[in-house]
Parts: structure tokens; C-alpha cells; sequence
């Protein structure tokens, strides 16, 4: 199969997606009609609710939702074969994801911007609200950790028996230097369109100038050289402040900026499949017969997530993104268009394996991707010498990404665990005194949250993130079930997230049975070298437990509405 016949279709199939069945939802739910006011106007308070233009609030949901996601699952699920992996970023992303992710956002502006937690609480019950969210915080609490960690060490000096190693660290630290310059340029591209009123195109324009001149810069000036702790610290103290802040200081400009390094990865990941098209070589896709042990059921519906459907998404439209949206109308391309796109992503990913290992990039996700796409670049006539930079600018773009997932991962916990202590109706100003007071302080809440995700990264993340595909798409089969409960019971058509709510669970009841069952065997055995199985075993059936008192519960909704 050629790589550029493969992508070309994908995005055809894709758009006719976007055009057609997001149009019909958009019929069947009422989206767009009037000119009804969207929470981040009604509760406008500078902090988190704050309107954002369609391509800055686009750029802030597209840079969260994307991270790492869509470039490490395709890799993860590679053993699969490109076939199988290819179909379900169709289907999908077209029928699961954007469905998932356009409802959680419609959803959440019809409830004034509130979490699913509370769309859950004010369709199911509080039981269930509590439920969810103390899930929902800790999977957070996971993707701190981890993506803290992924970006410490995109940063991370090498040492050698306490000798930095120069030569080995220089890609790090030039990543780490752009990456706090860029962060500065954000702050003053924010300051000046929201504070002096600058004009956003000239602004822009600007603002893309500059983060071309930081990886200048950047790539030949890079005096920091810090180890993975120092910088766990630093990415800590960054977040902390980051989720506090309010959004039009940091998060709305920096992930507007970021956007456009995405688009550009994308479109140089489009012309090296352009350029140099290769065929897919069966040796970078191997048989299923090569991967012993591992079903392709359910292991690629929790492995291949933010390409196709992942339950972070749901966090993101309804905790951050629903703050922001200026009009009902933006719903549609934000949500919908920004998980096909994501979808597009994750097919040039597949392009990249297709090449990576014959070019000899295979250290792992970021050099498979980054090598794959820079080595295909390469092969374009008059741009060998671009490999290197290429290269250089897809690491940047990855980390970035997963800085900006983080910080929104972290202000996204920080309000799941406000509303765990609100009552129904409740904001956290409506709490004057008493020790609930403290729990909704949003400082309290992110430092709280900064101290168990950064303590957890550095203690070994990797011993449980094995249960993260399935925790992740758990939340995506609960995101569905609590907006088609929403939906049934204004009366509206919710058949279009039954199929996808019930295959999600199934996967996700399926995949955590394997891990609790490998878990057991292994602490049983007496062969648990540390903490890990023991936590997995514990996590995993309170998250089976989790999975079945919800779906009990919202299917008894929708039956007791159905019979009304």
C-alpha cells in the first residue's frame, strides 16, 4: 500500500465525515439555532470563563485534546498491522470521537460550562457524580505524572557518572531553552490582544515570528543543562502557577501559538508523504501472529485512544474549552473538527512507521515519528540538509504538546476537585467558611494536585500506567453515556452514542479483566518486584466496580425515560 494513496483517502473519508454526519448531529441536537449566550459570556469572570475567538479557542482545545496521543497509540498498536490500526481512526474518529467529544462540549455549554461530573449529577444522580469525579481525579492525577515525566526528559541533560555529557545533551537543552522562551512569548502575546487590544492578525504574525526566532535562537543558545529531577521540579512550580492563572494570561494565547507549530508539523508531515511516498513496508507492521498474547480485542481500542476516541477529551470540552466558546455555532469545527484532525495525525503516523524503521529511527515514539517524517522530507530533491532541523522542530512540536496537555490535564483536576465538594447549583464563591472552604480554594486544589502528581512521577509512573489505556477509555464510555442521558431526557436523539457507549465499556470491562487477572497471578506468585501489581490489582477492580455502578445506573435512566 502507498503511503500517499493511503493518506489521501483517509483524509477524503474523513471530511465527508466532518460534512455530512457532523451536519446531521448538529440537526439532530439543535446546535447553532439562535443566538442563545454561551456560559463564557453569561459567567464571565476573567479567570476561567473568558470568550476566546473560534481559532484561538481552536487552538487551545486542538493542542490539549492532541499531546502525545495520536503519535504514541498508532506506534503502541503497530504490532497490529496498519490495516486494523487504519480502520479504527475511521471509524472512530467519525462515529466514537467526535461524537463523544461534540457532545461533551454541547452538553457542558447547556449546563453552564460545568464538568461531566455535574452533567452526571444532574442526569444520574449525586452518587454517580461522586463516583466519576474521584475516578476522573485520579486518572488526572496519572497524566501529571506521566507527561510531567515525558517532558522532563525531552528536557533532561545526560550524565555521566556525574559528568555532563555535552554532546548527548544539546537536542535536550535546546527543546528546554525554546520551550521557556516560547512560554514567555505566549504571556506577551496575550498581554497585548487582551490588555492594549492589539490586533489579532498583526499579533499573530507576530507572535508566529517570534516563535521562529526562539528555535533560532534556541538551537545555538541553550546554556541550561538540569537533570530529569531539577526540571520535574520546575515543570512542577510552571503548572502550578499555569492552572491558577487567569486564561487569557497563559492558556489561551501559548496553546494558540502551539497551534500553529502543530500545523505546521502536519503540513511538513504532508509534504514528506508527498515527496517521498513510500510504500508500507510489512516488516514496520508485523503479522498478529507476532504479537503473542495480546488480542487484538480489546488491547487496540485502549492503545489506539486519542486518534480515534479517548475520554481526556471529554475533560477538556467540558472543564476547559466550554468556558471559553464565544458562539454555540464554534461548537461543531472545535469538537468535531478538532478530533478529525487529530484522526489526520494519526494517519501520518502510520506514514512515518511506514519509513522509520528502514531509515533506522526506532528509539521510541518520538524518534519514530520524528525520524520517519524528517527522513521522508529528506528524500525530497534540495532538502537533505533539512533533515536535522526537521527532526529538531517535530521533538520540539511533541513536547510542546505535552506540556500543553499537562497544564490543561492539571487545571482540569484542579475543578474536579472543587466540585467534589459542592452541592448541586454550588460554585465555589457560594462556600464563605469551614474546612469546604479550603477544599474549593483554587490554589489549595492545584497545589494539592501538583504535589501527588509530580511526587507520583518521580516515584515511577510506568509501575501502573499500564491501566491508563483502559482508565482513559472508561472515561469515554462514561463521557458518552452521562451526554445520552442528558439527551434523553430533554427529549432528544441520543441512538447515535448507544453503539459507541456499550462497545467502550465492553472494551474497557474487557481489558481491565486481562490486567486484574495478569495482576493477581503475578502477587500470587510471589513475583511482584515493587508496588505495582498490588496497586493495579487494587485499581483495577475498583475501576470494574466503577464501570458497572454507573452503566446500572444510566441505564436505568434512559429505561425509566423511555417508559415516561
Amino acid at each position: 500500500m502507498n503511503t500517499l494513496l493511503l493518506l489521501v483517502t483517509c483524509i477524503a473519508i474523513l471530511a465527508c465525515g466532518y460534512i455530512f454526519y457532523g451536519r446531521w448531529l448538529c440537526k439532530q441536537w439543535d446546535v447553532g439555532e439562535g443566538d442563545d449566550p454561551t456560559p463564557a459570556h453569561e459567567l464571565e469572570d476573567g479567570v476561567d470563563y473568558v470568550p476566546a475567538k473560534a481559532p484561538v479557542l481552536m487552538g487551545h482545545h486542538f493542542s490539549s485534546i492532541a499531546g502525545a496521543g495520536p503519535i504514541t497509540g498508532p506506534i503502541g498498536a503497530a504490532i497490529f498491522g496498519w490495516v486494523p490500526v487504519t480502520l479504527w481512526v475511521l471509524v472512530g474518529g467519525i462515529f466514537f470521537g467526535g461524537v463523544h467529544d461534540f457532545g461533551a462540549l454541547y452538553a457542558s455549554i447547556r449546563h453552564k460550562g460545568q464538568s461531566i461530573g455535574e452533567i452526571i449529577n444532574a442526569n444520574m444522580s449525586r452518587r454517580a457524580k461522586k463516583l466519576f469525579v474521584t475516578f476522573s481525579y485520579l486518572t488526572l492525577i496519572l497524566v501529571v505524572a506521566a507527561f510531567a515525566s515525558i517532558v522532563a526528559g525531552t528536557f533532561k541533560a545526560t550524565f555521566n557518572d556525574g559528568v555532563l555529557d555535552v554532546a548527548a545533551s544539546n537536542a535536550n537543552a535546546s527543546v528546554a531553552m525554546v520551550s521557556l522562551m516560547f512560554i514567555a512569548v505566549a504571556i506577551i502575546f496575550g498581554f497585548v490582544v487582551y490588555r492594549r487590544g492589539a490586533s489579532m492578525l498583526v499579533s499573530t504574525i507576530l507572535g508566529v515570528a517570534a516563535i521562529v526566532a526562539c528555535m533560532a535562537i534556541g538551537m545555538h543558545w541553550h546554556p541550561l543543562y538540569l537533570s530529569g529531577t531539577t526540571w520535574m521540579i520546575i515543570i512542577g512550580v510552571y503548572i502550578t502557577i499555569a492552572s491558577v492563572t487567569p486564561v487569557w494570561i497563559l492558556l489561551q494565547p501559548r496553546d494558540y501559538l502551539s497551534s500553529f507549530l502543530l500545523y505546521a508539523m502536519l503540513f511538513v508531515a504532508f509534504v514528506g508523504v508527498v515527496g517521498a511516498h513510500p510504500n508500507i513496508d510489512p516488516s514496520s507492521f508485523p503479522a498478529f501472529a507476532s504479537a503473542p498474547g495480546k488480542p487484538i480485542f480489546p488491547i487496540l481500542f485502549t492503545t489506539v485512544a486519542c486518534g480515534a476516541i479517548s475520554g481526556f477529551h471529554s475533560l477538556v470540552s467540558s472543564g476547559t474549552t466550554s468556558k471559553q466558546l464565544d458562539k454555540v455555532k464554534d461548537a461543531k469545527p472545535i469538537a468535531y473538527g478538532g478530533m478529525l484532525l487529530e484522526c489526520v495525525l494519526a494517519i501520518l503516523t502510520l506514514c512515518a512507521i511506514a519509513y522509520a524503521r528502514q531509515t533506522g529511527h526506532t528509539k521510541g515514539a518520538t524518534d519514530i515519528f520524528a525520524g520517519g517524517i524528517s527522513a521522508m522530507c529528506a528524500k525530497i530533491p534540495g532538502c537533505a540538509g533539512l533533515e536535522h532541523i526537521l527532526y529538531t522542530l517535530l521533538v520540539l512540536t511533541y513536547s510542546a504538546f505535552c506540556l500543553t496537555s499537562l497544564d490543561t490535564a492539571t487545571r482540569l483536576a484542579r475543578f474536579m476537585f472543587q466540585e467534589f465538594w459542592l452541592e448541586p447549583g454550588q460554585t465555589a464563591k457560594d462556600i464563605k467558611s469551614g474546612w469546604k472552604k479550603l477544599m474549593v480554594n483554587p490554589v489549595f486544589a492545584t497545589v494539592l494536585t501538583v504535589v501527588l502528581g509530580i511526587a507520583l512521577g518521580l516515584s515511577g509512573w510506568q509501575k501502573i500506567w499500564g491501566l491508563f489505556g483502559a482508565s482513559n477509555q472508561l472515561l469515554a464510555g462514561i463521557g458518552l453515556l452521562a451526554v445520552a442521558t442528558w439527551l434523553g431526557n430533554i427529549g432528544k436523539n441520543n441512538k447515535m452514542f448507544l453503539v459507541p457507549m456499550a462497545f467502550m465499556i465492553v472494551v474497557t470491562i474487557s481489558s481491565l479483566v486481562i490486567t486484574l487477572i495478569g495482576q493477581v497471578k503475578i502477587v500470587a506468585a510471589g513475583t511482584a518486584k515493587d508496588w505495582g501489581p498490588y496497586a493495579q490489582v487494587i485499581l483495577a477492580a475498583f475501576m470494574i466496580i466503577l464501570a458497572v455502578e454507573l452503566v446500572i445506573e444510566g441505564v436505568t435512566t434512559l429505561a425509566k425515560k423511555k417508559s415516561n
